[in-house]
């Protein structure tokens, strides 16, 4: 077998890193920054290189290339730090559901926007009773003529103080099944009755907001795919977001920039390190599987656990091995504090286990 990566997907890497040097060369932190670095100018770069939407068909826009190019794209603008939020979800999730499920008219409208990195998105999901289990979602949205009316609440939604756009799951038929009567809106986060309060986490960052939607009115057009059939739609959703290479390479930077610090001629450092070499190529292989479509049905909660308890013990260890740099408000300090926060977005690592056994293994509830 041919190993060997093929050599225009090594030039995209090449390209990527010389892009992704010059858009971090100002930037203290280099953490989390598919969701904390986000910049509107970068965004738009990606856009002009052809760089969002690199593997959508050419039918709908994009570049028709490979997973490979977008997996190598993604690693290393993440992992170098590069600040991508303002199009990550569009990017990653948003444009993929519209292509599977939208109209023609949602395609026509959004798509072009998202390519071009001028729509910043924004995900409706979990609520202050509905977390992980999101068939406990109470958001309503009410059919009154060619309008829905939404009434409810979301918590946790990253960027919804500065997105164009919410993609909203809610409720619309209250008396159906838990899982049957949820449906997907396309929200424009100007719509009058929309408030937005960020809530600031112990690193400082505001990303996450609370959302409060009162009597706000939302174009019956703007229904995507099946009325009540949200819940099949959103698993196909969470596909997208748990198996990527974001959920391995966040902190990266972190332990690349910690290597030079290192003491390797101590056993016990050097086997740490070499753990978490070794983990992160494990992580890297879990993901290349979901990458080129390889992997079981539902695997990508395992891809999600592994990677991400993995960047947890990055942070640990850069953290014990920094001596007093750790008590001090650096970026190792901060990816300490931030590192509890890997096993809880988009699933808990409790809930996703639960997925593996039951739809990966089989095994009974």
């Amino acid at each position: 077998m041919d190993f060997d990566w093929p050599a225009d997907v090594l030039a995209l890497r090449d390209e990527a890193e010389a892009f992704a040097d010059a858009a971090t060369a100002d930037l203290e932190c280099l953490e989390d920054s598919w969701l904390v670095g986000y910049s509107r100018a970068v965004s738009e770069a990606l856009g002009r290189r052809g760089w969002l939407g690199i593997t959508w068909p050419t039918e709908f826009g994009g570049a028709g290339r490979s997973a490979l190019h977008r997996f190598v794209l993604a690693e290393t603008l993440i992992g170098r730090g590069v600040p991508i939020a303002a199009s990550w979800f569009a990017d990653r999730q948003i444009g993929p559901v519209l292509m599977q499920y939208g109209t023609p008219e949602q395609q026509e409208r959004h798509l072009p926007d998202i390519l071009a990195g001028r729509s910043s998105w924004c995900i409706g999901m979990s609520e202050p009773d509905a977390g992980s289990d999101l068939a406990a979602v109470r958001t309503r949205a009410a059919r009154v003529g060619d309008e829905f009316v939404v009434d409810g609440q979301k918590i946790w939604t990253s960027f919804a103080a500065t997105a164009d756009w919410c993609y909203l799951i809610c409720r619309t038929d209250p008396d159906a099944p838990a899982h049957r009567g949820m449906s997907e809106l396309l929200v424009d986060m100007r719509s009058p009755g929309i408030e937005v309060r960020p809530i600031r986490d112990m690193t400082g960052g505001e990303h996450f907001c609370e959302v409060r939607f009162d009597a706000v009115r939302v174009p019956a057009t703007n229904l995507v795919g099946s009325l009540n059939g949200s819940f099949g739609q959103a698993m196909r959703q969470l596909e997208h977001e748990r198996g990527g290479i974001d959920r391995l390479a966040s902190n990266a930077a972190l332990l690349r920039d910690a290597r030079t610090r290192l003491d390797l001629d101590d056993p016990i450092v050097r086997q740490e390190y070499a753990a978490l070499v070794g983990g992160y190529r494990i992580g890297r292989l879990l993901v290349l599987r979901e990458t080129l479509q390889q992997a079981p049905k539902a695997f990508s909660a395992a891809t999600k656990t592994w990677c991400t308890e993995y960047e947890q013990r990055v942070a640990a260890f850069v953290a014990n091995r920094s001596g007093s740099d750790a008590v001090l408000w650096n970026r190792v300090a901060r990816n300490v504090c931030y590192a509890p926060a890997y096993t809880i977005m988009g699933g808990t690592t409790q809930v996703l286990r639960n997925i593996i056994g039951e739809r990966v293994l089989g095994l009974p509830r």
